[in-house]
């Protein structure tokens, strides 16, 4: 397959050096090679984006695989397949599979599957601990050598602050961030969705705000103690965001994502009791909301991560309080994004960019979310005004557990390219 295109007449925009100008884009050799108002390039091919957005290839840095282990609700293969239809060209996996992804075998799996069955790009992220129990340290420097790029117990969040802080020790030490999943276990405990009005009236036991609020203020008090690079992953309350941003004006080097459904929805949704629209953190308030979006309009928040946690039906058909928290993203984040954010003017479609470029390519310094000449040949090219309904049972992943089944989306992925070679294309 060739690794050589060129990207003919797009509305170019590159959040890491600031461009926005309707140029060409020449990948050569699987890599970035020029860009300019009008480039030659005789004997290769041309991909026509007159009318499209020409972007670097976007980063999810917070997904589920499931393989090993749990391949009935997906693979890497299949999970590939919808990023690659979601516009992304680089995916990070978080290590709660079956075993955990906390030793350099597991990670060496899943790397060398990776390039076996996608040409999209997989980074594996290690567990905090052994098992993710909490307890022991991982074998996290093996599973450095071995191709990690962060760590994190992610769905179970590290409870012992001892363990947390030499995590954050050795973390730093291999210049890796540590993800945590902010949640307080003793706070949530039972809970189904968001704590307040809503819960009460469908009579759903609650998980309080607090329970996110507290652990993220332990995390940055240890944070600021040990130095290191720390993350935090779906952030969903008010007072969440206003930590980071206090935390930020400190000069910590602290950072966060949040997901399409944290600003997208709110825990009106639950009134039918579909288990589609539950998950962790649970969908919010008005409020909680409003600060969400604030943070991405303000810089606060680093990155858009979707948190795609697919399930087979089987599982989330059950009681709403005996099935799996979680949703897929991976195909919708870029629709919900421009529709809810861009269109809205909440923000300029530069920032929104940016969420998914360089923002997570900066938190895990990995060499891409750029279009600079010798960068990877990796872009994912969108039309923001075309009109599109997600059909679920279209879906390239293996669940179906989306609440965005048929809704109508403002803007959408038209081409996914991972070093020069289209992999998918609307």
């Amino acid at each position: 397959m060739s690794r050589n295109l060129l990207i003919r007449g797009g509305r170019v925009i590159d959040p890491a050096s600031g461009l926005d100008a309707y140029q060409d884009v020449a990948i050569l050799d699987g890599r970035i090679a020029t860009a300019g108002e009008r480039v030659a390039a005789e004997g290769i091919p041309v991909f026509d984006a007159r009318g499209m957005v020409v972007a670097p290839g976007f980063i999810d840095m917070h997904v589920h695989l499931r393989e090993p282990g749990i391949e009935h609700a997906e693979t890497i293969e299949s999970g590939a397949r919808a990023a690659a239809a979601g516009g992304f060209t680089t995916i990070c996996c978080m290590p709660n599979t079956l075993p955990v992804n906390d030793s350099a075998t597991v990670t060496s799996y899943i790397v060398q599957r990776a390039r076996e069955v996608t040409k999209v790009n997989v980074f594996p992220i290690g567990a905090i601990t052994k098992g993710s129990q909490g307890e022991e340290l991982a074998a996290i420097g093996s599973m450095r050598e071995a191709g990690i790029v962060a760590i994190s117990d992610d769905g179970r969040p590290v409870m012992n602050a001892r363990v947390m802080r030499r995590a954050m020790e050795l973390a730093r030490a291999l210049d890796i961030p540590v993800i945590d999943h902010c949640e307080d276990l003793n706070l949530s405990a039972g809970g189904d969705m968001h704590e307040g009005v809503e819960s009460v009236r469908l009579g759903l036991r609650g998980i309080p705000s607090a329970s996110e609020d507290v652990m993220v203020a332990r995390d940055l008090i240890l944070a600021e103690l040990t130095g290191a690079r720390y993350h935090v992953a779906h952030l969903s309350t008010a007072h969440s965001v206003g930590m980071l941003a206090f935390a930020k004006v400190r000069g910590l080097e602290v950072t966060c994502e949040v997901t399409p459904h944290h600003f997208a929805l709110t825990d009106q949704r639950l009134a039918d009791y579909d288990s589609n629209y539950k998950m962790k953190p649970p969908l919010r308030m008005h409020g909680d909301i409003d600060a969400v979006i604030e943070g991405i309009a303000s810089g606060v928040v680093d990155a858009i991560a979707t948190d795609h946690a697919p399930h087979a039906g089987s599982d989330k058909m059950q009681e709403f309080e005996r099935c799996p928290f979680g949703i897929t993203g991976l195909e919708t984040a870029m629709g919900l994004s421009l529709t809810e954010l861009v269109h809205t003017g909440r923000i300029p479609l530069m920032r929104m960019v940016e969420l998914f470029t360089s923002g997570p390519a900066r938190v895990l310094k990995l060499d891409r979310g750029s279009l600079k000449r010798g960068a990877p040949g990796d872009v994912t090219v969108f039309d923001p005004e075309r009109e599109w309904v997600f059909d679920v049972q279209q879906s390239c992943s293996k669940s179906r557990n989306s609440p965005f089944d048929g809704m109508r989306f403002r803007g959408g992925p038209i081409a996914t390219i991972v070093a020069g070679e289209v992999v998918w294309r609307a």
